[in-house]
C-alpha cells in the first residue's frame, strides 16, 4: 500500500490544466468542481439572506419595496434549495466518497456523473439569468396561480433552470444505485456498508422517485403560462390546488434530500470520534430506508389550511408523527453511541454535537406543525421559517460543514487549524441560535412571514435575529478562508489522521487516480473500532 506521504498518481496531479478538469470522468475530480459551484452559490443565496435580514432590522419597510422584497426572498429560497441543500453532500462528499466506500475505481457512469454537474450549471446559469432580467417573485415553492397566470416576472427561466437541474439530482441518484448494487467489493455485503452508504442509497431512491414529479408540475406551469392551458388558473378551470399536491409531493421527500445525507455523515462521525461501533447499527440502517419510503406519504400535512377535507388531514397529521419515529431513532443510536465512548475531542465532534441540537430542535418543532390544530395557527409565519431552517441549515449544512472538516485532509492532503475548525462550529451554532430561536418566538406570536415590514413590537426579536445573522456569517467566512489558506500548505496530511475506520481511510490523502492500487477485499464489519484495538495491543 502507497502510503500518505507518496502522492505520485494522485488525483489531483495528472493531468494538469483546466481543460483536464471540465472533461474529467474522475468522480473525486467531478466531486471538486461541484463544490466549488455550490459554494460559490451558497454565497450568492447567503447575499440575498443578508438583504432579507437587514430589511427586517426595522419594522419599517425602509430598504425594499414590497416587490423588491418578493424576489429577494424568492431567489434566496429557489438558489439555497435548488442549487445547494439538494446538491450538497450527494454531489460533493457522495461523488467523492461512494466509490471509495463501495472499494471501486469509479462511479458505474462517469461520462454520466460529469454530464450530471453540466446539467446543475447550466440550470443554475438559466436561474441567475432570471435575477439579472428582474428576478422572480412567486416564492420558492412557485405557487399557482400566481406562477402561472398572474406573475409578470421571470417565472417561466427560473423555472426551466430548477427543471434542467432536477435531472442533474437524477443521475446523480441513478448512478449512486448502480454503483451500491453493482460494484461493492469482495466481502463488502450489505450490512457490512458504511451508514454513509446507506444514506446514499436510500437518498438515491428519493431522487429517483420524487424528481420526475416535480419536474412534470413545473412543465405544467410552463405550458400553462405559454399555451394558455386550463391546468392551474382557476378563472378558466384550473384547480390550484392541485399544483401544490404534485408540488409537495415531491417538495417533501426533497427535505428528505437535503437532510438523509446530512444524517449519514454523522453516522460516521459519530462512530470516529466515539472510537465505538454505531449502537444498532441495522436499525440505523433501516431508518435511512424508512424515511425515503415515509417521506413519500405525508405531503398533505403542508395542506391543512388549503381546502383539503379534515379527514385527510387527519391521516396525515398521524403518519408526520410516524415518520418522526426513524429520525428519533437515529438520533437516540447516536446517542447511545457517544454514551461512554472514548470521545476525542477534535473539530469533527463539535460539528456532531451542534447538528445533533439544532436537527432535535428542529424535529421536535416539526411535531407541532404536524397537528392541525396548532399547524392552523402557526401556518405561514416565522415559526414555519425557524423550523424548516433547524431541519436545513442546523441539520443539513452542519452535515454538511462537520463532513467537509472530517474528510477534507482525504480530499485534498492537507490539515487545516483544530482550533480555527472548533471555533467555527461555536460560532455557526451560536450564531444559528441567535439567528433562528427568537423566529419561533414571534411565529407564535403571529408574525407572518414574507412581509418586509411589521408591528413594532416584533422588533427586538428581529433584531436578535439579525445579530445573529451577523455571527452566522462570520462564522462561515471564517471557515472559507482556513480551508482556502489551507490548500497553499505542503500535503502532509496522513492516510488516517482520526484514527477511523473504512476503506477510504486505508488509501493515502489524496487518493490515487483510481483509488486502489488493488482490489480491496472487505473482512470485517464497519467501524470495528473495538476489533482493531484489541488487535493493537496484542500486537
Amino acid at each position: 500500500m502507497t502510503h500518505a506521504g507518496n502522492n505520485s498518481g494522485s488525483y489531483l496531479d495528472a493531468p494538469h490544466g483546466i481543460a483536464s478538469w471540465l472533461l474529467t470522468k474522475d468522480h473525486k475530480r467531478i466531486a471538486i468542481l461541484y463544490l466549488i459551484s455550490i459554494t460559490v452559490f451558497f454565497m450568492i443565496g447567503g447575499l440575498f439572506a443578508a438583504g432579507i435580514r437587514a430589511e427586517l432590522l426595522t419594522p419599517a419597510g425602509d430598504l425594499f419595496t414590497a416587490d423588491l422584497y418578493n424576489k429577494v426572498f424568492t431567489l434566496h429560497g429557489v438558489v439555497m434549495i435548488f442549487f445547494f441543500l439538494i446538491p450538497s453532500i450527494p454531489a460533493t462528499l457522495g461523488n467523492f466518497l461512494v466509490p471509495i466506500m463501495c472499494g471501486a475505481k469509479d462511479l458505474a457512469f462517469p461520462r454520466i456523473n460529469l454530464l450530471s454537474w453540466y446539467l446543475y450549471l447550466i440550470g443554475a446559469m438559466l436561474t441567475l439569468g432570471a435575477v439579472f432580467m428582474g428576478g422572480v417573485d412567486t416564492g420558492w415553492t412557485f405557487y399557482t396561480p400566481y406562477s402561472s397566470m398572474a406573475s409578470n416576472t421571470n417565472v417561466t427561466l427560473a423555472a426551466l433552470g430548477v427543471f434542467i437541474a432536477g435531472f442533474s439530482s437524477i443521475l446523480t441518484g441513478f448512478n449512486f444505485i448502480v454503483t451500491v448494487h453493482r460494484m461493492r467489493a469482495p466481502g463488502l455485503t450489505w450490512f457490512r456498508m458504511p451508514l454513509f452508504l446507506w444514506a446514499m442509497y436510500a437518498t438515491s431512491l428519493v431522487m429517483i422517485l420524487g424528481t420526475p414529479v416535480v419536474a412534470i408540475t413545473i412543465l405544467l406551469v410552463g405550458a400553462e403560462r405559454a399555451l394558455g392551458f386550463a391546468i392551474f388558473d382557476p378563472r378558466v378551470g384550473g384547480d390550484p390546488v392541485l399544483f401544490q399536491h404534485l408540488f409537495w409531493f415531491y417538495s417533501h421527500p426533497a427535505v428528505y434530500i437535503m437532510i438523509l445525507p446530512g444524517m449519514g455523515v454523522i453516522s460516521e462521525l459519530v462512530a470516529a470520534v466515539s472510537r465505538k461501533q454505531i449502537f444498532g447499527y441495522s436499525v440505523v440502517a433501516y431508518s435511512s430506508l424508512a424515511i425515503a419510503i415515509i417521506g413519500f406519504l405525508v405531503w398533505g400535512h403542508h395542506m391543512f389550511v388549503s381546502s383539503q377535507s379534515i379527514y385527510a388531514g387527519l391521516v396525515f397529521s398521524i403518519i408526520t408523527m410516524i415518520v418522526a419515529v426513524p429520525s428519533a431513532v437515529k438520533t437516540f443510536n447516536w446517542a447511545a453511541t457517544m454514551y461512554k465512548g472514548s470521545i476525542t475531542w477534535e473539530s469533527p465532534t463539535y460539528w456532531v454535537i451542534g447538528f445533533i441540537g439544532l436537527f432535535l430542535v428542529g424535529g421536535l418543532t416539526g411535531l407541532f406543525l404536524g397537528a392541525m390544530g396548532l399547524d392552523v395557527h402557526l401556518h405561514d409565519t416565522y415559526f414555519v421559517v425557524a423550523h424548516f431552517h433547524y431541519i436545513m441549515v442546523g441539520g443539513g449544512v452542519m452535515g454538511f460543514l462537520g463532513g467537509i472538516h472530517f474528510w477534507w485532509p482525504k480530499m485534498t492532503g492537507r490539515t487545516y487549524p483544530e482550533t480555527a475548525g472548533k471555533i467555527a462550529a461555536i460560532l455557526v451554532f451560536v450564531g444559528f441560535n441567535l439567528t433562528f430561536f427568537p423566529q419561533f418566538v414571534v411565529g407564535y406570536l403571529g408574525m407572518p412571514r414574507r412581509y418586509h415590514a411589521y408591528p413594532e413590537e416584533f422588533q427586538i426579536l428581529n433584531v436578535m435575529s439579525t445579530g445573529g445573522a451577523t455571527v452566522l456569517g462570520i462564522g462561515y467566512l471564517l471557515i472559507v478562508t482556513y480551508l482556502v489558506a489551507s490548500l497553499f500548505k505542503p500535503r502532509n496530511a496522513s492516510a488516517n489522521p482520526w484514527g477511523a475506520t473504512g476503506l477510504e481511510w486505508d488509501i493515502p490523502s489524496p487518493p490515487i487516480t483510481l483509488n486502489f492500487e488493488t482490489e480491496p477485499i472487505v473482512t470485517e464489519d464497519a467501524y470495528n473500532y473495538i476489533g482493531r484495538a484489541q488487535k493493537a495491543r496484542e500486537n
